[in-house]
């Protein structure tokens, strides 16, 4: 996904109505009042009763007079207030920001830019400290039970409202997303594919204004959705058959000719070859398709990446969709410095404004193991560091290993230091068997996930790279390690060297905290206009593909 910050969230284009305040008639209310009066139901969303549990995005849903005491008891301007009942109204009364297992992907998404907004501005009216350690020890929970009539839940839904609209209202510029444009970034029901790829093409604004003026990358995105709307309108792509053998330049098969349409039908390849040849275009094109789906460029076609050819053009456009409903929760484009991790691209890409210092093959959490996304501060380096081993691997891999090989701590360079219920706290010295390595990168948060070494190299030379514990590990940490100090005059070359090598460990703070975005896209455009898919790895796609289209799964 190279290059992909955007400047977005959203904007919400409803203009506060003025209170009636014109005289009436002894014959009733004024032609003023009565427009007035008009105008201001205009700005309200009739409610929605055609959404129902059946059909519903979420499976929770809560009763108006909630809402009615909400604004009673914490008296939103009048403004919002109009805005929250509008909102809602056009779900039904159905919870944005919770479903029944928790907080919903857009509401994770919303509280990262929200958290990243509240650290970097002076922004009074969403500094709320209560509600914000609130959010955090929710957010912290990546499993949670929901009930739809608990107090504290509900109010907390409608906290969430009222500071995504007060963000929307103060922070985008006016008119490039419309009320009901705003009220439905958080999707409401289930739809038909085709026909929502359809409306958010075809709408049409009298002002010319419209929402992918302000986010670049969803606007990359939504014009390849028209492409790929396009190509699924006159029948999508060929099959190609499993072929009896390997794909190559040089070779001649009768899959060739569906190959060749395959890519031409994509960009990857010229049209007007209808040959069954695979000559130095055709490699050239699979290097171009290889890259987009993240695999190394080698012109050979392996099955697995047959398969990614295969997959409908439908599914396609099930991701782009998906994928432009994330984007709509990037955080603004900083001026300074920003690392930016796309888990399923598996890099990390540094960026100075809108210029990129330059990219680093990651490793990620496996299935199960989850690297989470959030946005966090980086503020310290640690050289030659011990690693504290998570009580879950302790009971996992330390106590079966101590059980079976009395010296299994030694072998691995680890000591006990403690107990803690019953359960040994374990950590491993630095050195070279470290599983950290020689240096790891800080930026707090409720998953102890950070940036760090390993002595696990070969891992980098694997296309797809799913297979930490949760943090994330970088192929070139000497490389970071002298960019984030190169600020510091005492931290040249040669001290960080030695200092990873060294065996002690080591604490440094850094001058300026650097912003640290961890997301998930598995669709993006990169600088180039590429299009580039990435395996749906820990399968969110799936999960809102199924919420979100009717009988739609990817």
């Amino acid at each position: 996904m190279k290059k992909l910050i955007v400047t977005c969230l959203i904007v919400a284009g409803m203009i506060s109505c003025k209170s009636n305040t014109s005289k009436t008639s002894s014959s009733g209310s004024s032609d003023t009042e009565e427009s007035t009066k008009s105008e201001a139901e205009k700005k309200i969303t009739k409610r929605d009763f055609s959404i129902t549990p059946a059909n519903a995005y979420n499976d929770l849903f809560f009763d108006s007079l909630m809402l009615e005491k909400f604004i009673a008891d914490e008296k939103p301007d009048a403004s919002i207030a109009r805005r929250m009942r509008s909102f809602y109204n056009a779900r039904n009364y159905q919870y944005a920001w919770f479903s029944s297992a928790g907080l919903t992907e857009q509401a994770r998404g919303f509280w990262n830019v929200h958290s990243y907004h509240t650290t970097y501005t002076n922004d009074s009216l969403l500094k709320d400290k209560p509600f914000q350690e609130k959010m955090n020890d929710l957010v912290a929970e990546e499993s949670l039970s929901v009930n739809a009539t608990d107090k504290n839940i509900q109010n907390t839904e409608l906290k969430l409202t009222e500071h995504f609209l007060l963000y929307t209202l103060n922070n985008i510029e006016d008119g490039y997303v419309k009320r009901k444009e705003m009220e439905r970034f958080i999707p409401r029901k289930k739809e038909d594919l085709m026909l929502l790829a359809d409306s958010l093409l075809t709408k049409k604004h009298k002002d010319g204004k419209y929402y992918e003026d302000v986010n670049e990358s969803y606007k990359k995105l939504k014009v390849e959705l028209a492409r790929y709307v396009d190509i699924a309108r006159k029948g999508g792509w060929p099959t190609i058959s499993a072929p009896t053998k390997q794909l190559k330049k040089g070779s001649s098969s009768p899959e060739i000719g569906s190959l060749k349409k395959r890519l031409q039908l994509t960009g990857d390849l010229a049209a007007g070859d209808t040959s069954l040849v695979f000559d130095a275009a055709v490699e050239e094109g699979v290097k171009k398709f290889q890259a987009r789906h993240g695999y190394t460029p080698t012109g050979v076609l392996l099955d697995v990446q047959i398969k990614d050819m295969n997959v409908p053009v439908a599914k396609r456009i099930e991701q782009l969709l998906i994928n432009m409903g994330r984007m709509q929760w990037m955080i603004n484009q900083p001026e300074g410095q920003l690392m930016l991790v796309n888990i399923p691209e598996f890099i990390l890409h540094v960026k100075e404004g809108k210029s990129t210092v330059f990219d680093m093959n990651v490793v990620v959490g496996k299935e199960g193991h989850n690297t989470m996304m959030f946005t966090g501060n980086m503020n310290q380096v640690v050289f030659s560091p011990y690693w504290n081993v998570p009580v879950s691997i302790v009971k996992k891999e330390i106590i079966p290993g101590m059980a079976s090989n009395p010296n299994y701590l030694a072998s691995h360079n680890m000591e006990v230091t403690g107990n803690a219920g019953g359960i040994p706290v374990v950590r491993q010295l630095p050195g070279e068997k470290n599983s950290l390595g020689k240096v790891k990168f800080l930026f707090p948060n409720s998953f102890d996930i950070y940036f760090h070494d390993t002595p696990a190299k070969s891992l980098f030379d694997k296309d797809k790279r799913a297979y930490s514990h949760g943090c994330i590990r970088l192929s070139d940490p000497t490389k970071l390690a002298n960019y984030v100090l190169k600020d510091d005059a005492s931290w040249g070359p040669e001290n960080i060297q030695a200092a990873m090598n060294s065996g002690e460990q080591q604490f440094v703070k850094l001058k300026k905290p650097i912003p640290v975005l961890i997301t998930y896209y598995t669709a993006w455009v990169d600088d180039a206009g590429a299009l580039h898919f990435a395996d749906d790895i820990y399968g969110h796609d799936k999960t809102m593909a199924a919420k979100m289209f009717n009988g739609g799964t990817i």
